[in-house]
């Protein structure tokens, strides 16, 4: 036998060859998973993170929505309303009403908060006396918002009414 001298194998050999050496290369580079995208930082702000939620809410995507507002409440207090109002047309009041008192906790000056209270306890037709005294509230905090004043004269209203 020559030195140097080519081996003998059949083009079918070597093809087969060559398609096991890429094969090998591939499960090497790339493994059995492709590679992740991690973010590390979230790239959006909590108010940009409350405009998303609000766009999901006006399309019905309520859960999507409340996903977004969670976020947003880590930095913005504001955004406990919005989980509110979320539960709120889900039908879970009890969870609406948690909301609402942890965004006026957070924020005692959230006239919003104060009011969407006062409206779920006229609603359910319980503790008017507490939903007076935050309707009262959110009227002081704002005056000029209308819907607040509303609020309060409807719980006066059914207050009357019950006596």
């Amino acid at each position: 036998m020559q030195k140097n001298a080519p081996l003998d194998l059949s083009v079918a050999a070597y093809r087969c060859v060559i398609y096991l050496i890429f094969v090998a290369c591939c499960l090497f580079f790339f493994g059995c998973a492709l590679p992740r995208i991690v973010v590390l930082d979230d790239p959006l702000s909590p108010e940009e993170h409350l405009n998303l939620g609000v766009s999901y809410e006006k399309k019905g995507e309520l859960d999507n929505a409340l996903k977004e507002y969670e976020t947003a409440s880590k930095k913005l207090p504001a955004a406990y309303v919005y989980i509110g109002n979320i539960y709120y047309l889900k039908g879970e009041f009890d969870k609406a009403e948690r909301y609402y008192g942890k965004a006026i906790s957070k924020d005692p000056k959230n006239a919003d908060a104060y009011n969407n209270l006062a409206w779920l306890y006229y609603l359910e037709r319980k503790d008017l006396d507490k939903a007076e005294r935050l309707a009262s509230r959110a009227v002081e905090l704002n005056p000029e918002k209308e819907i607040y004043r509303d609020t309060l004269e409807q719980i006066r209203k059914l207050r009357n009414n019950i006596k």
